[in-house]
C-alpha cells in the first residue's frame, strides 16, 4: 500500500496537517498508519478522494458532524444530501438578506430629513372566513381594519381560542397613525412576540395546540409582513400572482431540498405537519414591502391553497372588482371543491385617495 506523509497528503488532498489530526481525533479521516514509537501519521493514496471531498464539503461550510454523514454515503445519496444542505443555506441567506435590507433603511432613514409631500395611498380591504364542508367547527380568524390584515388558522384542541388570541393581541396595531416605515417592523416583531405569549395562556402551552399567523400592516407608502406556519401571503401586480410567503412545513422543507416534487407535495401524507407555529416558537419572518397603486394583496388559510390551484387563484383575484367580491369567490371556490378544510381569505388592494 502506498502511503504519504501527513504533509504530503495535506498537500494533495487541500487540508492543512492541522486539520487532518483533528478530523484523525474525531473520526472523519483516520490515518491509514499511525507509527507506534514517533506517533507519525501515514495516509493511503485511496484516502485522497475521501479527504478532497471533506475539503470541498469543509469549503461550503458544512458543519463536521454533516461532513461525517456524507462522507459515508454513496455518490448519489451523497449528491442529494448536498443539495439539501445547500437549499437550507440559500433559504437562511435569503432571510439574512431581508434583514440586512431593512437594517439599510431604518439606518438611512434615521439620519435623513422628512421627505416632504410623499404621495399617500390607501388600502381597502375585505375579509370572509368558513367552516367549510367538513370540519365540525371553524378554528381560524380573520382580521381586516384600517391598517392591519391578519389570517390565524389555529390547530388542536383549543385552535380556535389559539387562532383569536393572536389577531385579539395584534388589534392595537390597527391605529390611525402608524410608524414610519423605519420602525415597523420593530413594532411588529413585538407585536407577534405578544399574540405568542396570548397564544400560550390560552392554550396553556399545549403541544397539540397553536396558531399560524400572516400579518400585514400597512404604513401609509408600504406593507410589513409577519409570517409564521403555513398560512400564505400573495401579491396580484399587473396581472400576475406572486407568493410573498415560504411555508414553514415538512412539505415545504422536502420541496426545498429537491426531496419531493410539486406532484408528490400535493398527496404526502405530512403535509399539514408544521416546522413552526405561533405559540410554539416565537421567531417570525419579517420583511417590508414596497406598495404600488393597484397592488392586490391576499393573505389566506391553507383551506383555501389546499382546495383551489394557484391559477384558479390569480383568475378570481383579477376577476373582481373589489375586496368584497374578492374574498367571497375565493372561499366559494374551496367550498366548490368539496371545501375539506376552513378556508379564510383577506384581500386588501392598495389605491390612491380620492379627491
Amino acid at each position: 500500500m502506498d502511503l504519504l506523509t501527513i504533509g504530503a497528503f495535506a498537500k494533495a488532498s487541500g487540508l492543512s496537517p492541522k486539520a487532518l489530526r483533528l478530523y484523525d481525533e474525531l473520526g472523519l479521516l483516520r490515518p491509514a498508519r499511525v507509527d507506534p514509537y514517533t506517533g507519525y501519521r501515514y495516509y493511503a493514496v485511496a484516502q485522497l478522494d475521501r479527504a478532497r471531498l471533506v475539503a470541498w464539503l469543509r469549503r461550503l461550510g458544512m458543519p463536521l458532524a454533516e461532513i461525517r454523514a456524507v462522507a459515508a454515503l454513496s455518490g448519489a445519496d451523497a449528491a442529494r444530501e448536498v443539495r439539501a444542505y445547500w437549499a437550507r443555506v440559500e433559504a437562511e441567506t435569503a432571510v439574512r438578506r431581508d434583514l440586512a435590507a431593512f437594517l439599510v433603511t431604518e439606518l438611512t432613514e434615521s439620519t435623513e430629513a422628512p421627505r416632504e409631500g410623499p404621495t399617500m395611498l390607501e388600502l381597502r380591504c375585505a375579509a370572509h372566513s368558513d367552516r367549510g364542508h367538513v370540519r365540525p367547527a371553524n378554528q381560524d380568524t380573520v382580521y381586516a381594519g384600517r391598517r392591519l390584515l391578519a389570517v390565524a388558522d389555529g390547530f388542536g384542541p383549543a385552535g380556535a381560542p389559539a387562532s383569536g388570541a393572536a389577531v385579539e393581541a395584534l388589534r392595537f396595531l390597527d391605529e390611525e397613525d402608524g410608524p414610519r416605515p423605519g420602525n415597523v417592523l420593530n413594532l411588529l416583531a413585538d407585536a407577534v412576540r405578544g399574540a405568542g405569549d396570548a397564544v400560550r395562556d390560552v392554550t396553556e402551552e399545549d403541544g397539540e395546540t397553536g396558531t399560524t399567523l400572516t400579518a400585514l400592516l400597512w404604513t401609509g407608502s408600504g406593507l410589513a409582513l409577519a409570517h409564521i406556519g403555513d398560512s400564505r401571503a400573495y401579491l396580484l401586480r399587473g396581472g400576475g400572482l406572486f407568493r410573498i410567503t415560504h411555508d414553514h412545513s415538512v412539505v415545504q422543507s422536502l420541496l426545498d431540498e429537491g426531496r419531493l416534487t410539486p406532484a408528490e407535495a400535493e398527496s404526502h401524507p405530512q403535509r399539514s405537519m408544521l416546522l413552526k407555529a405561533l405559540g410554539a416558537d416565537p421567531d417570525p419572518d419579517l420583511r417590508l414591502h414596497e406598495a404600488l397603486p393597484g397592488d392586490r394583496y391576499l393573505l389566506c388559510s391553507d383551506g383555501l391553497t389546499g382546495a383551489v390551484p394557484d391559477d384558479r387563484i390569480r383568475e378570481l383575484l383579477a376577476a373582481a372588482p373589489d375586496p368584497e367580491t374578492a374574498v367571497r369567490s375565493l372561499v366559494d371556490a374551496a367550498n366548490t371543491a368539496g371545501g375539506p378544510d376552513n378556508v379564510s381569505c383577506v384581500v386588501g388592494d392598495v389605491v390612491s385617495p380620492v379627491g
